[in-house]
């Protein structure tokens, strides 16, 4: 594959963070505000109201501007914790003794198991509707599993290779091996989860939000400015369109940019490399190991 899909896929990224940033200074109106309830309820998109405006005469742009800040925030955070806990679990099955080894990964081959959509509604359905850190927390704490499998492969994968051996033969302790040698390597396997699983995430923040059990009113995210117009999509269409076409966006973006860097590290990744020989004990660079 080209870079192309990887540099335009980047762009749109940082352009939608930038936007989530100034958000405030861009809207034209407040999000939550009812802007007059009979004289601009439900009007099609017009030079004053691009987007139009919704049931309550909120501003559309406005919600949908506001949105990327809520939906976008949302999905790094919650992939950033997913990325911790998953690096730290698949690290720890890896180097973990046999018996705990065993028992970290049929734990994890039982959460795996349980579908994590199921999860979600179960939780929200006891407890109602979740603040958005509850709700962070719980998508996070779904989500790591994937992550803890291939880091956790890619680490016994690497285990066997000469570099890791002599550092190990040295006395290298693991925490050293792990984080100075071995992580590095892992690096393009999670960069690649990363941006897909962005992806994934602001889907299942909108999914949930449209069906109420995510961001709730009036705070606005792509999910329930889609909800508002849901029954009302042949005569208020600006209510759905607009907001979906935000959202689709950076799921897009996220999907070309990882699956870039994936065609990209698939020929390299443990392709003969080792990490520089700088960044090895001295006893390490030999033109032995350094064939690895």
């Amino acid at each position: 594959m080209t870079r192309h899909p990887l540099w335009w896929g980047v762009w749109l990224l940082l352009g939608l963070a930038a936007l989530a940033v100034v958000a405030p200074w861009l809207a034209p109106y407040d999000p939550n505000a009812s802007l007059d309830l009979i004289g601009l309820k439900s009007q099609p998109p017009s030079w004053a109201h691009p987007f139009g405006t919704d049931p309550y005469s909120r501003d559309v742009l406005s919600r949908v501007l506001y949105g990327t800040r809520i939906s976008v925030s949302f999905a790094l955070l919650a992939v950033s914790i997913v990325v911790v806990i998953g690096t730290v679990y698949g690290t720890a099955m890896a180097f973990a003794p046999p018996r705990l080894a065993t028992l970290l990964r049929r734990t994890l081959d039982l959460l795996i198991a349980v579908p994590r959509l199921l999860v979600l509604l179960a939780v929200a359905g006891v407890t109602g509707p979740l603040a958005m850190p509850s709700l962070v927390l719980l998508t996070a704490g779904t989500g790591w599993y994937a992550c803890a499998r291939l880091v956790h492969d890619d680490l016994m994968a690497l285990r066997t290779r000469e570099f890791t051996i002599a550092a190990r033969a040295t006395g290298v302790p693991v925490v050293r091996l792990v984080s100075h040698h071995l992580l590095p390597h892992v690096t393009p396997t999670l960069m690649t989860l990363t941006t897909l699983a962005v992806a994934g995430t602001i889907g299942l923040e909108a999914g949930l939000s449209f069906l109420g059990l995510g961001i709730q009113p009036p705070t606005a995210s792509w999910g329930n400015i889609i909800r508002d117009g849901a029954g009302l999509v042949p005569s208020q269409w600006w209510l759905t369109v607009f907001p979906s076409l935000a959202m689709l966006l950076p799921v897009l973006a996220c999907n070309a940019v990882g699956d870039a860097l994936r065609d990209r590290f698939a020929s390299t990744h443990f392709g003969g490399s080792v990490p520089p020989a700088g960044s090895l004990p001295a006893p390490m660079r030999s033109p032995h190991v350094l064939r690895s």
